[in-house]
């Protein structure tokens, strides 16, 4: 018979330095009790997104210091109060941004920080979209603010921001050209979006062919070259959106050094008068200075991606589903690029 967990305990998983995911160690310890402003969640999914490949390797720009524990974002159920907060929130499923913390049955957020899930909606579904929607949403509409008839280019389309960021752009009238290896092919234009071969094909030519005049936006977490050739991608009016720099994943010496580069190229390419426009996308920005407004905006554009999926207009791209205590293989599967999606793991 399985030992059974006593609801006094937690289960988390501890990111004890750089190492491979073989290391990361699955620990236990006394459930905390929420302070004034926060709640206890029960946590029913939790995910792998790039931040966590980038800091295992200690490569995320401004990750805490070793040991931790992991996990960009949550989804579960609100088991416990602290002072001051509604009692309504009881029972209720939520998702939270969290940046570190997430990959544990218990977590501790400020109630403030709370997004509803709508009825409907199961965990799994609600988890994937939350730090890749609000991505996506946010660099779509906020950054390159695309219309109806306007044609896009998504790198990664296959990954969890890029294949949602796919969708809702669909959802409005907008044309997706999107990246990714043949094996993936299939789903993409299942997607509605136009594949290319990052592999075998010269990806400039092959835009340029399916897009003659050029492209209105551009969504890059590649970084390196793919930036300039992004550029040059865009007509007139077009909009570059950088967002990671997955080129520099497994390289060493400074993680700020590379958005500093990117910071200053596009420095240089939006003084031109080209009527182009570069963008170093940074969910974080402003939270620290205005943190009121930055989580009523945050809550805005969860809430608009969580009604598309409660629709059945954006389908939330599932890579596997995996308990917390096979995290190791959750990271290598994410690491692996031959998964459509998000791996989502279930504590």
């Amino acid at each position: 018979m399985a030992e059974e967990r006593t609801i006094d305990q937690l289960s988390e998983v501890v990111l004890p330095g750089i190492v491979e995911p073989d290391a990361l160690r699955l620990s236990r310890r006394a459930v905390p009790m929420p302070g004034p402003g926060q709640v206890l969640v029960r946590v029913e999914a939790t995910g792998v997104s790039f931040a966590e490949l980038a800091m295992r390797r200690g490569r995320y720009y401004d990750q805490p210091s070793f040991p931790f524990v992991p996990g960009y974002d949550l989804v579960g159920v609100v088991a416990g109060l602290g002072a001051g907060v509604d009692p309504a929130l009881t029972g209720r499923r939520v998702a939270a941004l969290t940046k570190i913390g997430g990959w544990t049955t218990h977590a501790l957020v400020d109630a403030a920080d709370l997004v509803a899930v709508p009825d409907g909606v199961d965990p799994v579904a609600a988890e994937t979209v939350v730090v890749n929607g609000i991505t996506a949403w946010q660099m779509l509409h906020r950054k390159a603010r695309i219309r109806r008839g306007h044609t896009i280019l998504v790198h990664g389309a296959n990954g969890g921001v890029g294949s949602t960021l796919a969708q809702l752009a669909s959802a409005v009238g907008v044309r997706v050209i999107g990246t990714a290896s043949a094996r993936h092919h299939d789903v993409l234009r299942a997607l509605g979006i136009d594949p290319v071969d990052y592999r075998t094909e010269d990806v400039p030519a092959r835009v340029r062919e399916l897009a003659p005049d050029g492209v209105d936006a551009v969504f890059d977490n590649v970084g390196g070259r793919n930036l300039t050739d992004a550029w040059h991608l865009l007509r007139r009016g077009g909009t570059l959106v950088s967002y990671g720099a997955a080129s520099t994943l497994d390289g060493s010496g400074s993680a700020f050094l590379p958005m500093i580069k990117i910071l200053a190229r596009m420095w240089w390419w939006n003084a031109a008068p080209n009527g182009r426009h570069a963008y170093l996308y940074n969910l974080w920005a402003g939270r620290k200075l205005t943190r009121r407004s930055f989580t009523a905006r945050l809550r805005t554009d969860l809430t608009a991606v969580y009604e598309l999926v409660a629709s059945g207009r954006l389908v939330p791209q599932v890579a596997a589903t995996l308990p917390l205590s096979r995290t190791a293989e959750a990271m290598k599967l994410a690491e692996s690029r031959t998964a459509v999606g998000k791996v989502v793991l279930i504590p």
